[in-house]
């Protein structure tokens, strides 16, 4: 086939593009509510790149996300055989330019995920020197086409959705200290908040006595899941809980809630993912009648400070 070239990302009609790429995948490592969320923050636009035929027409995208993992799509096994090197080679590049790429001690890598069961995204990994992690991303599902149980929550809590703007510092402290990372920002708290399938009456957040987010559980209506299963599939996550207020079923009372809001709303089909690594949450999910359905497994593939 005629050589692609390359290009970085430009603006709006680029994520129509990415998106339809997205779309005919298929079965990508981003959601197109993903896209859309990665594709609202500056730093991930300035790590995006599209790949173009000889027309100019877009037949593939590379991104690498503030997390230092890489997503990709093509339209066509040819154009992605054609430049997946180049597509590694780029995104070591966009590591070693995120701003704390020169921290001292801390080794960097390229990091990138593929279902267990997609063993051509597997073979590429592999053979572009990835090596499999042992963190899992666990994906879960429960039916709400019968009767929920009522959450039950400690004396004195309450669920109720959040406050728009004047709550969006509060919940990204809970998130962050929920999970002892500064990875989630305002930007990008407003940027899931501003999605065209975002509802404010799914952002839950269970409240203690005192007035403080105890935790929270982001739900909504998974247009494009639901197109492709043919039913109306809802969504229940992320899911937070603050250190100080773990271990009193807050988190299952906030999934139950959400399925319940969900169901009235004509999901038959809730999901949710979450960590290996993450046990609280694997047994809160349980407790609330979720049940595994899938697995993705990681990658990672160490970037040389100096160039590979």
């Amino acid at each position: 086939m005629p050589a692609l070239t390359s290009r970085p990302y430009a603006g709006d009609a680029d994520r129509e593009a990415i998106l339809a790429l997205v779309r005919a995948a298929g079965r990508g490592d981003l959601a197109p509510a993903d896209v859309r969320e990665l594709l609202c923050l500056p730093a991930v636009q300035a790590q995006t790149r599209l790949w173009l035929d000889e027309s100019g027409r877009p037949v593939g995208y590379g991104l690498v996300d503030h997390y230092s993992n890489l997503h990709w799509a093509f339209e066509q096994p040819e154009a992605f055989a054609a430049v997946e090197a180049d597509l590694v080679a780029w995104g070591a590049d966009c590591v070693r330019r995120l701003p704390d790429a020169d921290d001292a001690g801390e080794p960097r890598s390229l990091d990138a995920s593929a279902g267990e069961d997609d063993p051509g995204r597997i073979a590429f990994l592999e053979r572009h020197g990835f090596v499999r992690q042992p963190m899992l991303s666990l994906y879960l599902e429960r039916p709400l086409d019968g009767p929920l149980p009522a959450p039950t929550l400690p004396p004195g809590f309450t669920i109720r959705p959040l406050d728009g703007a004047r709550e969006i510092e509060a919940v990204v402290a809970l998130h962050r200290a929920a999970f002892g990372t500064e990875y989630m920002t305002v930007e990008e708290r407003r940027a899931m908040m501003s999605g065209p399938g975002y509802d404010p009456a799914l952002d839950l957040v269970a409240v203690a006595p005192n007035g403080r987010l105890a935790a929270y559980c982001l739900c909504g209506i998974d247009s494009e899941a639901s197109a492709r299963a043919g039913q109306t599939v809802g969504y229940t996550d992320p899911v937070a809980c603050h250190p100080g207020f773990q271990r009193r079923g807050l988190a299952r009372a906030l999934l139950l809630a959400g399925c319940a809001l969900l169901q009235a709303r004509g999901a038959t089909l809730a999901r949710l993912g979450t960590s290996s690594e993450n046990r609280g949450m694997q047994a809160a999910a349980g407790s609330a009648g979720f049940q595994r359905s899938g697995v993705t497994l990681w990658f990672a593939r160490p970037v040389d400070p100096g160039g590979d």
